[in-house]
């Protein structure tokens, strides 16, 4: 959850590190701290509250050394204040270290240390880490590297660590365990980032980690990659960075959320590019084509993911089940595991992770792969841990998401998921060719459909949130393929604004949420003329006779849900299928606004990170 930066060659390191930072500020923003070697002695500042507060903090500091590590912190271990912000430093101020991660069984190991004298100033697992990499070396008289590696080895959970030691000034350690990490290669320098965005602009090729792999980082050598059980040397894979700077700055809007809301159209026609071809009737997906057995073969479709891609999961079970009539389970990644699941051999597990790091996902995938599983990855983030643990995948193409709530990537897996249900469909003889060329063509207009909600339907938005920022609460209804829809809108506005709301099927309000409400409930409720139409205007009689307030989600020439609605957003028809898509585009809009009236931090609401690399 946390973002670590490194540096090592000839420009000074703290811009690199500072402004590395901030672009790794979406994985956590409490804290933040930077340590900087002079080769004689560390220059370290650390402060509760965010990346620009560290910055005010160091405008004394002695900025002209050439390597260093920085830190921004999402609270795992000990509440966000100056103590608890990282780098942390050994007892004899020798070594230092910046860390993701959760180490479980830093409690052992720090009354271990303590019977050795060692004292501990913070509430983090991180401080007992960097004392027990202290004490190692010193029992053993050991360089850093092996220092490190002994330590990695005892320790139980996850991590990525970069790690400085006073007595070896020229080298930066790093390692991994279920949190990801890059190894930025420039010429006689490196970079270290949680992922590539802090040095794109200095270099294209990039290392990525594996699990269970450290380097040992010098000047003037090649990065030294090795396994941290046995201590084998691990020749690095050196990828090209498809990243551009451009893509991760605001280009001119206020929020990343807005931007990356106004960017779906494209990054859903980037989804579909070189899979769906209307003309040649075609849907081409290799890592479906390449294993197509499995999946026709396959007694179930087990589908694991958490937040905002469980959701879009629910929607994909829908499109399966429909197309292709192969029975889908839906499954939050974090519990998956601990409810003994049954898995067979002959099962397809699909995970679906915007980042590819999520730690509950991860865990599901292990369990589900020792279980003789076919493991298929849904994920936006090229060498990410989920694309090199699963046996096939497909990669979103949303671009960098920055703003912690999500909104392009999950229009971008729905996307992914409606070529996979097609395409299976198509093949197992279950869906029509009349109908798989009817989607097609649905499918490749909704970037237009998009385009046209973005310009038709932000000011209408602006004013509805203008009107219900003050409530306390709301509800949203959909049914179908948009009970989904419902959870996801529900969820946006939780994140980012902080008002209570939850997402039902419209049926099931009579089944009990209908006693919430009253003249000051607001319920939005998507109302789309196709799938069970009727029922929802049912739905909505029954809530305006309850005095609540009703926001509609229509399709263009409705006439009797727009008659009985207090406010409502037109949105253009598609297939049914797709209208979760075309859906999200003003849930997400009034999220971002009723947000931005109530002066909330858009892009890093409280408490919150975008990769969730921890359980």
């Amino acid at each position: 959850m946390c973002g670590i930066v490194g540096y090592i060659g000839p420009r000074e390191a703290y811009p690199i590190i500072i402004n590395g930072l901030k672009r790794l500020e979406y994985r956590g923003y409490d804290s933040a701290g930077l340590v900087l070697s002079t080769g004689s002695e560390f220059e370290l500042v650390k402060t509760k509250g965010k990346v620009s507060d560290l910055e005010e903090k160091s405008a004394s500091l002695d900025k002209t050394p050439h390597i260093g590590i920085g830190h921004t912190r999402w609270a795992t271990h000990g509440v966000p204040n100056d103590v608890n912000s990282h780098p942390h430093m050994s007892n004899n101020n020798e070594i230092v270290l910046v860390h993701n991660g959760i180490i479980e069984n830093y409690e052992s190991i720090k009354q271990l240390l303590i019977g050795k004298g060692f004292v501990f100033y913070s509430d983090t697992d991180t401080e007992v880490l960097v004392n027990f990499i202290q004490y190692i070396q010193s029992e053993n008289n050991l360089s850093l590297t092996d220092a490190v590696r002994v330590a990695l080895n005892e320790v139980i959970g996850a991590y990525a660590i970069a790690v400085l030691d006073k007595k070896d000034p020229d080298h930066i350690v790093v390692g991994r365990l279920g949190s990801p990490l890059a190894i930025g290669i420039g010429d006689n320098e490196f970079f270290i980032a949680s992922d590539a965005s802090p040095f794109i602009e200095f270099t294209k090729d990039a290392v990525y980690l594996d699990d269970g792999e450290m380097a040992t980082i010098s000047l003037g050598k090649e990065v030294d990659v090795r396994k941290i059980q046995d201590n084998v040397s691990v020749i690095p894979d050196i990828q090209e960075l498809q990243l551009n700077i451009e893509a991760i700055e605001k280009g001119g809007y206020e929020h990343f959320m807005l931007k990356e809301i106004n960017e779906q159209p494209r990054s859903i026609r980037d989804t579909m590019r070189g899979r769906l071809l209307v003309e040649e009737g075609v849907i081409k997906m290799a890592g479906i084509w390449d294993h197509q057995e499995k999946f026709l073969n396959a007694k179930r479709i087990i589908i694991v993911a958490c937040g905002t891609s469980y959701h879009a999961g629910l929607v994909g079970e829908y499109m399966i089940e429909d197309f292709a009539r192969i029975p889908v389970e839906v499954e939050y990644a974090s519990e998956f595991r601990y409810r003994n699941p049954i898995i067979k051999k002959g099962d397809v597990v699909i995970a679906i992770s915007q980042s590819g790091e999520t730690a509950d996902t991860l865990a599901a995938l292990k369990l589900a792969k020792e279980k003789g599983a076919f493991i298929f990855g849904i994920n936006n983030v090229v060498g990410s841990s989920i694309a090199r643990m699963t046996d096939a995948g497909a990669y979103t193409h949303a671009g960098p998401e920055i703003g912690v709530a999500s909104t392009k990537a999950f229009t971008a897996q729905l996307t992914i998921l409606a070529l996979i249900a097609m395409k299976l469909g198509k093949h197992n003889g279950e869906l029509s060719t009349e109908k798989f060329h009817y989607l097609t063509r649905e499918l490749d207009h909704i970037p237009e459909l998009v385009e046209k909600i973005l310009q038709n339907c932000e000011g209408v938005i602006d004013r509805i949130a203008e009107k219900y920022k003050d409530n306390k609460n709301a509800i949203y209804l959909g049914r179908g393929y948009n009970y989904p829809s419902a959870l996801e809108g529900a969820l946006k506005l939780k994140e980012i604004s902080y008002i209570h709301a939850e997402g039902y099927p419209a049926a099931e309000m009579k089944h009990g949420p209908i006693a919430l409400l009253d003249e000051n409930m607001p319920v939005i409720v998507i109302a789309t003329k196709k799938g069970y139409y009727e029922k929802v205007v049912s739905n909505v009689q029954e809530i305006k006779s309850r005095s609540a307030k009703v926001i509609a989600i229509v399709n263009e020439g409705d006439e009797q849900v727009t008659a009985l609605a207090d406010d409502f957003v037109v949105i253009p028809e598609t297939a049914e299928e797709f209208s979760p898509i075309l859906a999200a585009i003003p849930l997400q809009l009034f999220s971002y606004w009723v947000a931005v009236k109530l002066n909330k931090n858009v892009d890093q609401p409280r408490n919150l990170a975008k990769s969730v690399t921890v359980e």
